[in-house]
């Protein structure tokens, strides 16, 4: 916890419903239980562009400034917290290594589950076509979630063992499978509803339903059938293009 005399935290998001890297910083500062207080700039929006060229030098979000100081990408503010909170990763050596890699697998990558399933918390039911190079990705966000949960259960329930960034990284893909349909079974099934149940990511989900933007791009899947993942060697580039929409941000 920070003494009284610790400088004022901002956290610069965009809107919940859409904004899948906002949540990763907010899940991570609410973990470290710091007091900070919170400026919304919904994507796509004459105040997120008349505002965001003095909060980030990116122009992009989340972006969070603790007095002086101003950490604009994802990681970088889980290593900034983690220098002060070094709970944010994993105590155990091992652990904490998978956590980092995984960690940074997310932020460099998936970038065909991010354009092909943009996050939409309020959205239920949407059924997209399965390219194969998103069938991949699921496959390996299922890969992952069944390793860490298995090779760290003696630290916890968490995908390394205690929650840890690791788990702030892929909480929006939690958002996405429960959009999308996807049902993994096993230990990635039951990481999925465990990651779904986590407190903040409730309240989190809460707030996105009681705002009222509207992202056309980011509402996919609408009035589609349900596609079954593909044989291998087919491919369906469809949705190619239709990106995050804070993916830029």
């Amino acid at each position: 916890m920070l003494n009284a005399s610790a400088p004022a935290t901002t956290l610069v998001i965009g809107n919940r419903n859409y904004s899948s890297w906002s949540l990763r910083a907010y899940l991570m500062v609410q973990h470290c239980e710091l007091p900070w207080t919170e400026i919304r700039l919904p994507l796509d929006t004459d105040t997120f562009e008349r505002r965001i060229g003095e909060l980030s030098p990116t122009r992009r979000v989340p972006v969070l400034r603790v007095g002086p100081t101003t950490i604009w990408d994802t990681l970088a503010i889980a290593e900034y917290l983690a220098e002060r909170f070094p709970s944010l990763w994993p105590e155990d050596a091992a652990a904490r290594g998978f956590a980092r890699c995984i960690s940074a697998e997310m932020h460099a990558g998936f970038l065909p589950l991010r354009e092909q399933m943009p996050m939409s918390c309020r959205a239920r039911d949407r059924q997209v076509p399965i390219t194969a190079e998103l069938s991949a990705d699921i496959a390996r966000v299922e890969q992952i979630w069944s390793e860490g949960t298995q090779r760290f259960a003696g630290h916890g329930p968490w995908l390394c063992g205690e929650f840890s960034a690791a788990d702030c990284m892929y909480a929006p893909v939690a958002f996405r499978f429960r959009t999308y349909g996807v049902a993994p079974s096993g230990r990635a099934g039951a990481y999925l509803e465990r990651l779904l149940g986590h407190p903040e990511m409730i309240a989190w989900d809460e707030a996105a339903r009681g705002e009222s933007e509207v992202i056309e791009a980011a509402e996919v899947g609408r009035n589609g059938s349900r596609a079954r993942r593909p044989e291998v060697g087919t491919t369906d580039t469809s949705l190619a293009g239709r990106g995050d929409p804070d993916a830029n941000r």
